[in-house]
């Protein structure tokens, strides 16, 4: 028979269960996705915006070369220039216009060969996210199966505590009228034995325990299939289905 202890015992031990599955979920996740995701992000991701900042800047370095060269090209045309001095600048702006291109494209192949690494680094990413996701799910069904099992062990023990009036030493109340005799009863009154269980839909109704006896009356408004049931100082409609009149 469950007692206010040994339910508080079986809680605790649930939580337990709940916050090692937490703990465990919590050690799968980082080791399916958040470490592999917070590796590639200070590692491969820092080298490549990196990269990628100085392909920027060679493109800039780049742009001034092209626009020396064409002012270079442009000065030709001012005839107050001595045309071997235009040509220096001129030749200067290509050579400086080849070496910023070479530079360029360098860094250009390096940044595109760290991008072609990302399709591999995304698909293994997804693979993590994938086993985040299993993980979480099992996390959740082990919650879930942990709170189905308490609730049914501390269901059936209250239910029988209820039939068998279990907590009475604890907690006294005034007796049943199922408990009263038979000619104590109001003429309205009738015992009546359970011949199943039954689960209450709502607060208007009341629980019932195969084999209990309980004592019931006409609803004020007479219903063939319901009457009021009362067990102790609990009273609710009762279905005339899983009854047994007694007198």
């Amino acid at each position: 028979m469950l007692t206010l202890s040994s339910a508080l015992i079986k809680i605790g031990q649930a939580q337990q269960r709940l916050g090692a599955a937490e703990r465990e979920f919590v050690r799968s996740a980082m080791t399916t996705y958040v470490t592999p995701l917070k590796r590639f992000l200070e590692g491969d991701m820092k080298t490549i915006m990196k990269e990628r900042k100085i392909l920027e800047n060679k493109r800039l370095d780049l742009d001034a070369c092209k626009s020396r060269l064409r002012k270079a090209r442009s000065m030709e045309s001012q005839a107050n220039l001595k045309p071997d001095m235009i040509q220096r600048e001129i030749q200067q702006a290509e050579t400086e216009l080849r070496i910023s291109q070479a530079e360029f494209d360098r860094q250009a192949e390096i940044t595109r060969l760290l991008l072609e690494g990302i399709s591999s680094a995304h698909a293994n990413h997804l693979r993590c996210l994938s086993d985040f996701v299993e993980a979480q799910a099992t996390f959740y069904n082990q919650c879930q199966q942990f709170m189905v099992d308490l609730q049914k062990e501390l269901s059936s023990s209250t239910n029988l505590a209820r039939g068998k009036g279990a907590y009475q030493g604890l907690y006294p109340t005034s007796p049943s009228p199922s408990d009263m005799p038979l000619n104590s009863l109001p003429d309205d009154k009738k015992r009546a034995r359970v011949l199943y269980n039954y689960e209450a839909y709502d607060s208007s109704e009341l629980s019932l325990t195969a084999d209990e006896v309980i004592v019931v009356s006409p609803l004020p408004v007479p219903d063939a299939d319901w009457m009021m049931g009362e067990r102790g100082g609990q009273k609710g409609k009762v279905p005339m289905a899983y009854l047994e009149i007694l007198n």
